[in-house]
């Protein structure tokens, strides 16, 4: 039982030290508030949990024992490793792909883009005609905003497009605009917590709630809600300046 428990005790300390590194590094990278709630990371980190710290390390405390060969225990914790590696890699993988790139304003609400959202012809034409903010395998999160194209019959195309399934113009980074070229059109676009879709009355409710216990204001236009694969937030700005103060779940 000694010679199981050691056994078990280093699996479980290398796939804990293996698994904090690599989701360490995606979170405080790229996953950062809003970023995990918005993207729903949750099932593909469950997955690696369940594998790499709870099903790894049991399988090597069962079938650890002294009495085996380094050779035939070597070889039986190699396997069970290989497995690890492979829901390792597929997990790391799939939040690599769905990593958050930019958060863009665009039209009437602010909505989380990943990395899976935009092609690679798309990144190709923003990387030729909108290099600033073209996306880049290393790129970190940033604030964007992404109008419409100014030319009539080119918007025309996208918000048809959009409508029929096609990409909307927060996939195409050639439109992209710095954030703060954004800010005049936002006031317009902001709404009372009350008045702001994707949200149930009872869920407007305990925002206006949480808004009231952080000191925001719950009768004036200064919310917008915040889109990704994940459930809404609720973005509260400061009128004043523009500025975020708060981001609020709904739950």
């Amino acid at each position: 039982m000694k010679f199981r428990l050691k056994a078990f005790s280093l699996h479980l300390l290398g796939s804990a030290t293996a698994l904090t590194v690599i989701l360490g590094t995606l979170y405080f990278g790229w996953y950062r508030w809003p970023g995990w709630y918005l993207a729903d990371a949750t099932e593909v980190v469950a997955i690696l949990i369940g594998v790499d710290l709870v099903l790894g390390p049991l399988m090597t405390f069962v079938i650890a024992s002294s009495r085996k060969s380094r050779r035939e225990l070597t070889r039986d914790i190699g396997i069970i490793v290989a497995v690890q590696a492979c829901a390792l890699i597929y997990g790391a993988t799939s939040l690599w792909n769905g990593r958050p790139l930019y958060y863009a304003f665009s039209v009437n609400q602010l909505q989380m883009v990943q990395a899976y959202d935009i092609d690679s012809q798309e990144s190709k034409l923003g990387r030729l005609q909108n290099a600033a903010l073209a996306p880049h395998w290393y790129s970190l999160p940033r604030w964007i905003w992404a109008p419409l194209p100014s030319n009539p019959e080119e918007a025309l195309k996208i918000v048809t497009g959009t409508i029929t399934g096609g990409d909307d113009v927060t996939s195409m980074p050639r439109y992209f605009k710095p954030w703060e070229q954004g800010l005049q059109s936002l006031p317009g676009q902001l709404k009372k917590v009350d008045d702001v879709d994707y949200f149930s009355r009872g869920e407007k409710k305990r925002l206006k709630e949480r808004m009231e216990a952080a000191g925001f204001a719950t009768d004036q236009m200064n919310t917008m809600p915040i889109t990704g694969r994940g459930k809404p937030l609720l973005a509260v700005f400061d009128l004043a300046n523009l500025q975020i103060i708060g981001i609020l779940t709904k739950n």
